[in-house]
């Protein structure tokens, strides 16, 4: 059912099919009568807009082992937020709406600001950040599990899954990231993850000798996706980036602060597909261009916190070792399509692999002129030594403003 890699892996569950999801879920319903679990969603209002969430939000009315659904709303003004009250009302679970655009949440955001705490850079980190300091200061879960709200093909299944190994309390994990294959319409996807962040790691190894934090890394079947779960008590140590290294940021904290036998993966579904970003070749600010330098810099500054030295001439070798390496995946990637019916633009591949050289330098040439940057946002246990009254503030604002709207 699992299987340990060599030194400085995690944990892998394997999805068999062995146990049907009734009998899963009727565990599930057991364990959370002593481990409450909370669902944190982080979502644009545009995501409302959309299907995928509609059919998100008909899954979750069927799941009753959540306690408690916190959902993150970005770009919504008051009428927009009444309306996301209204579309979340028939979730049969507890939930609350952070408004985050609204007075209240800002007000937070300017006292925070005061003591230069406060995330600057919105976007889903600060939203997912929000989120836990509220799940923090609610002070009713044990585990919480967060996913993305536009997930087309979502199933249930999908969480009784990722929050399983969690819930379990005869299991030892502490956090659980959840993987799946990405194949969807007849093609290979996950292109940052196949043609960026696999050969990345391939390169920092032959480049720079071995490292055991590298290795871990190399560990993850899906290290970008979006399905993770936390047990809450670790929460308040979690530093994690505001910008696009969102979930290397968040696998870096847990290599820091667990030992790997208290860390999983977890196989949550056979198929899998969400919105794509565009490459963005022309717009290094946008898409997947945007999203190769923030994880490559989020990478390089955690090796350089455990000791290893980058310079100029180090990023022009990475880059090369990567470029070779990643074209040489690309042929394998191709063959294993081929063998299986699925098509691969070889081009548009070799495309993304030259735009993801050029960010490497790019990333490495930010990180050696700005040494002091640090998108990290302050951990919760540092906020509340800086304001032991904001997270009552923080659940206050978020009471008051769900109150309001079902007046």
């Amino acid at each position: 059912m699992s299987d340990f890699q060599q030194s400085g892996s995690v944990a892998t569950l394997h999805n068999l099919g062995t146990t049907a999801p009734e009998e899963m879920e009727r565990q599930l319903n057991l364990f959370s009568a002593r481990r409450k679990i909370t669902l944190i969603l982080p979502s644009l209002f545009s995501e409302l807009e959309a299907p995928a969430l509609g059919k998100i939000v008909d899954e979750l009315c069927q799941v009753d082992y959540i306690n408690h659904i916190v959902i993150g709303l970005d770009r919504a003004d008051e009428e927009q937020f009444r309306f996301a009250r209204d579309y979340f009302s028939r979730l049969p679970q507890k939930h609350s709406i952070l408004w985050n655009d609204g007075p209240r949440l800002k007000a937070v955001q300017e006292r925070l600001a005061s003591l230069g705490l406060a995330p600057e850079e919105p976007g889903k980190g600060r939203n997912v950040w929000y989120c836990m300091g509220y799940t923090i200061a609610c002070q009713d879960s044990d585990v919480v599990a967060l996913h993305d709200c536009d997930i087309t093909t979502y199933s249930r299944e999908m969480l009784m899954r990722l929050v399983y190994p969690l819930a379990n309390p005869s299991f030892p994990y502490q956090f659980c990231k959840g993987y799946y294959p990405r194949i969807a319409d007849g093609k290979l996807n996950g292109r940052v993850s196949r043609l960026l962040i696999a050969p990345l790691l391939q390169a920092l190894q032959r480049t720079f000798g071995h490292r055991d934090y590298v290795e871990y890394l190399q560990a993850f079947r899906y290290p970008l996706a979006g399905e993770f779960a936390m047990r809450t008590s670790i929460l308040p140590d979690i530093r994690i980036p505001s910008d696009w290294g969102l979930e290397i940021g968040v696998l870096s904290e847990v290599w820091r602060n667990l030992g790997r036998h208290s860390v999983c993966q977890v196989d949550i579904c056979d198929r899998y597909d969400h919105k794509h970003q565009p490459l963005s070749a022309e717009d290094a600010a946008r898409g997947l261009s945007r999203m190769s330098i923030d994880i490559s810099k989020a990478i390089f500054r955690k090796l350089a916190t455990d000791g290893m030295v980058f310079s100029q001439e180090h990023f022009r070798t990475l880059k090369a070792t990567y470029y070779r390496l990643a074209l040489d995946l690309i042929e394998r990637y191709y063959n294993d399509a081929i063998m299986n019916g699925l098509h691969v633009d070889r081009h548009k591949e070799e495309k993304a692999v030259e735009l993801f050289a050029a960010n490497i330098v790019e990333a490495g040439h930010t990180f050696l002129e700005h040494p002091m940057e640090t998108p990290f946002i302050a951990n919760w246990s540092r906020v509340q030594s800086a304001d032991p009254d904001v997270l009552r503030l923080l659940r206050e604002s978020v009471i008051a403003d769900n109150a309001e709207v079902r007046s």
